[in-house]
C-alpha cells in the first residue's frame, strides 16, 4: 500500500516574467491532513491548480499520485483519476438546483436523462450523506441553506465523485465556532477513512488543532515542512511573514469626550436594552457568538435598520437614522464583515470603489466627476494606508484579501467618520494582513476616532480593544476590560 498520496517536487511556475512559484516542494500522505500555509500571494492556489492540472508547471517538476512514476505535468483527467479535487472558497455549487442535484451533478450531467430521475438521484445523494454522518434533506433546494450546510453539501460532492485527495481553501472562513468544530470533526473523519485533506486556512489555531503537518510557502518559495506537534502560532506566523509579529495589547490610554452612546437600544427579536458609550480614542470590543446581536446592533447604528426602542446619540445629541446616509451624514462608517459582496464591486476599478462614498463632494461645485480628483483621492489613501497596487485603474478583485480590505477601509475613512464600525475586519484575510490592518486601527484610534470592533476572536479584542462588551441572546452579557481577564479565560467567555 502507498505512503504517499501526492509527492510534488521542483515544481516552478512563471507567468511571463513573474515568478509565482520556485522550485517548490510538496507530500501528502495517504489518510493525512496537511495544511498549506502562507500570506495571500504566496502561491498556494497556484500550487493546488498545478496538481490540480488546471496550470503547466515549467520543465523539471516531478508529480506523482500513490507512488506511481512521476511526470512533468498533471492534466485535469489525470488528476481526476487519482480522486483529486478542490473545494474552493466560493463553494462553486449551484444555489438553484437541490441538495440532492448538486451532491450527484457530476455523476449525471453527461446523461441528461439520467440527471432527470429525481429517485436515483435522491438515493445517491442519501448514501453520501449517510457515509458522512451529516443531517441534510436530499430535496432542500441549496440556496436556502446556511453556508456550513452548503459547505457539507460541497463534501459529499466531491465524496460522490470519488475523491480520495480534497483540497479545502478557507472552508471556515464563514463559519460559527461551533459549525467550525463540527466541520474539523468531519476532516478527522475523512482522515480516518483513509482521504488525505489538504486545509488552507489563515486561522491558525485550526491549523494547529487538526492538521498533523504544515508546509509553508513565502513568495512563492517553499520555506519548509513541519510537524504540528509543538508548533505554535507564533512561530508558523514568523514562518509565514519572515517577521516576528509580536503584538501587545493596547494598555491604558487617554480618551476623549463621547462620540457615540446609546441608551436602552432595542430591536424586537434581536437585541434588547441596549447601553454603552464609545469615546474619542477608544476601541470598544463588541463580541460574540453568532446570533448574539453585534452585527445587528452595527446595522441599526449605520441606518440600515431602525431599532424599536432607545436612543442614538452623537456628540451628545440624540439622533435618528431613516436610512445609511443619515447615518454617513452624522459621521458613522460601517466596514461590512462581507467584504466581497457589500463592501466592494469587484468588477469595479480600485479608484472608483474607493470613490464611492463620496462621489457627491467630488463633483462639486460644477456636478462634473473629474478623473484626475479620483485617481488622486485613491493614491491618497493607498499611500496612507501602504496598500500594495500596481495600478488603481485596475479592478479591485485584482488585489489580495489584505488589500481589499485596506481599500474598504480607505472608501469609508474618505467620508472623515467620528465613529468607524469594523465587523469582522479580518476575515479571510492573512496573519501578515491581520496585523497591517490592526495596525491602522491604532493609529485611527490614536487620532481620535471612535472604534467599534466586532469578531468572535478572543486574540483580536484581548490584543486590540480597550473595553469589551460580551453579548449573549441579544443582550448585554459582561462588559470588561481586556487587562482584567487572561485570553484563554475571555475565549471561554465567549464561547460560553
Amino acid at each position: 500500500m502507498a505512503e504517499y498520496a501526492l509527492r510534488a517536487h521542483n515544481v516552478t511556475q512563471k507567468f511571463g516574467a513573474f515568478v509565482a512559484l520556485e522550485d517548490v516542494s510538496f507530500d501528502l500522505k495517504v489518510g493525512e491532513v496537511h495544511c498549506l500555509a502562507g500570506e495571500n500571494g504566496c502561491g498556494k492556489s497556484t500550487l493546488i491548480k498545478v496538481i490540480n492540472g488546471v496550470n503547466k508547471p515549467e520543465p523539471g517538476a516531478k508529480i506523482s499520485f500513490y507512488d506511481s512514476d512521476p511526470s512533468s505535468r498533471v492534466t485535469p483527467t489525470d488528476a481526476k483519476s487519482h480522486g483529486v479535487h478542490v473545494i474552493w472558497q466560493d463553494l462553486a455549487l449551484f444555489p438553484d438546483l437541490t441538495v440532492a442535484e448538486n451532491i450527484t451533478f457530476d455523476s449525471f450531467v453527461a446523461s441528461p436523462f439520467a440527471f432527470r430521475d429525481t429517485t436515483r438521484k435522491i438515493a445517491r445523494a442519501s448514501k453520501i450523506i449517510t457515509r458522512l454522518g451529516v443531517k441534510l434533506d436530499p430535496n432542500a433546494k441549496l440556496g436556502d441553506l446556511s453556508i456550513a450546510k452548503r459547505q457539507l453539501v460541497a463534501i459529499c460532492r466531491v465524496l460522490d465523485a470519488d475523491a480520495r485527495i480534497i483540497f479545502m481553501d478557507e472552508p471556515t472562513a464563514s463559519l460559527t465556532r461551533k459549525e467550525t468544530q463540527s466541520l474539523l470533526a468531519i476532516v478527522r473523519k475523512l482522515s480516518a477513512d483513509g482521504i488525505s485533506i489538504v486545509f488552507v486556512s489563515h486561522r491558525l489555531a485550526e491549523v494547529l488543532d487538526v492538521c498533523e503537518r504544515v508546509t509553508v510557502l513565502r513568495d512563492g518559495a517553499f520555506v519548509g515542512s513541519y510537524p504540528t506537534e509543538g508548533m505554535t502560532q507564533k512561530k508558523l506566523s514568523t514562518l509565514m511573514t519572515g517577521m516576528d509579529l509580536n503584538e501587545t495589547a493596547r494598555g491604558v490610554q487617554d480618551f476623549g469626550d463621547t462620540a457615540i452612546e446609546l441608551r436602552g437600544l432595542s430591536r424586537h427579536g434581536e437585541y434588547d436594552d441596549i447601553s454603552f458609550s464609545v469615546h474619542r480614542g477608544e476601541i470598544l470590543g463588541l463580541t460574540g457568538l453568532m446570533g448574539s446581536g453585534r452585527t445587528e446592533i452595527a446595522l441599526s447604528l449605520f441606518g440600515m435598520t431602525q431599532p424599536d426602542e432607545g436612543t442614538i446619540l452623537i456628540d451628545g445629541v440624540p439622533v435618528t437614522f431613516r436610512n445609511s446616509r443619515d447615518a454617513i451624514s452624522a459621521g458613522i462608517a460601517y466596514v461590512s464583515e462581507d467584504r466581497l459582496n457589500l463592501g466592494l464591486v469587484q468588477s469595479q476599478s480600485i479608484v472608483k470603489n474607493t470613490a464611492s462614498t463620496v462621489l457627491d463632494d467630488l463633483a462639486k461645485p460644477s456636478y462634473f466627476l473629474s478623473p484626475a480628483r479620483l485617481t488622486a483621492l485613491c493614491n491618497n489613501w493607498i499611500a496612507q494606508l501602504k496598500t500594495k497596487v500596481s495600478d488603481p485603474h485596475l479592478p479591485v478583485s485584482s488585489l489580495s484579501g489584505g488589500n481589499q480590505q485596506r481599500i474598504v477601509l480607505a472608501k469609508w475613512l474618505a467620508t472623515n467618520p467620528k465613529v468607524l464600525i469594523l465587523d469582522a475586519p479580518t476575515v479571510g484575510v492573512d496573519v501578515g494582513a491581520k496585523a497591517g490592518i490592526f495596525e491602522i486601527v491604532r493609529g485611527l484610534a490614536a487620532k481620535g476616532m471612535a472604534i467599534i470592533l466586532i469578531s468572535d476572536e478572543a486574540s483580536e479584542i484581548h490584543t486590540h480593544a480597550d473595553r469589551v462588551l460580551i453579548l449573549r441572546g441579544g443582550k448585554t452579557h459582561q462588559d470588561l476590560t481586556p487587562s482584567s481577564v487572561e485570553e484563554e479565560k475571555l475565549e471561554e467567555m465567549i464561547n460560553a
